[in-house]
């Protein structure tokens, strides 16, 4: 058997549907949540990142990344902070604003207004919300866990818009998030 690439990519299944990652060798480049088909999907991950056939294994950091991706979306509350991300390619200050979203635990939310006082620039946070819409590794830094002020939603990129961070709040059980209507 040989040994995964350094540099690859891979679709997988979750409890809300495929999502696709990519890796280099200093970490995981790219994670996006289910678009509306697997074409579309692979299409947003990132070029030069050959696709795995669906035979080979990832490198192990890959694995774990992925298993604990899985579990966060079957709301086990898992913490992905521990996963090593490569963000050389993005902004500096786009890189500070994940560095905070990523110390925001399962369940939990801030707003972009928090964001911003924490990367210690309060008047910034519109520019936190165009940073978190860029985000390149979704759930990994968990740009749906920052809200707007009031607990409004805000923005979300990701296929599904807004209804998919709310989807995805309440499988965390942020209480911001709205509870389903039992009739």
């Amino acid at each position: 058997m040989t040994s995964p690439p350094p540099r690859g990519s891979t679709v997988f299944d979750t409890a809300i549907g495929r999502c696709g990652i990519a890796w280099g060798p200093r970490g995981i480049v790219a994670v996006h949540l289910p678009e509306r088909d697997d074409a579309t999907l692979l299409g947003r991950l990132p070029e030069g990142y050959p696709l795995l056939e669906p035979t080979a294994d990832p490198p192990d950091a890959v694995r774990a990344a992925i298993a604990a991706i899985r579990a966060l979306l079957r709301g086990e509350g898992t913490d992905l902070s521990g996963i090593e991300l490569d963000l050389e390619h993005v902004p500096s200050f786009n890189r500070r604003v994940y560095a905070v979203a990523r110390t925001i635990p399962p369940g939990q939310t801030m707003t972009y207004g928090e964001v911003a006082r924490e990367i210690g620039m309060p008047g910034a946070a519109r520019a936190v919300g165009h940073a978190l819409g860029r985000n390149p590794c979704a759930i990994v830094v968990p740009c749906h866990r920052v809200l707007a002020a009031g607990g409004a939603s805000g923005g979300f990129s990701a296929h599904g818009g807004v209804a998919t961070k709310w989807r995805m709040l309440t499988i965390e059980g942020a209480p911001e998030a709205p509870q389903p209507t039992l009739f």
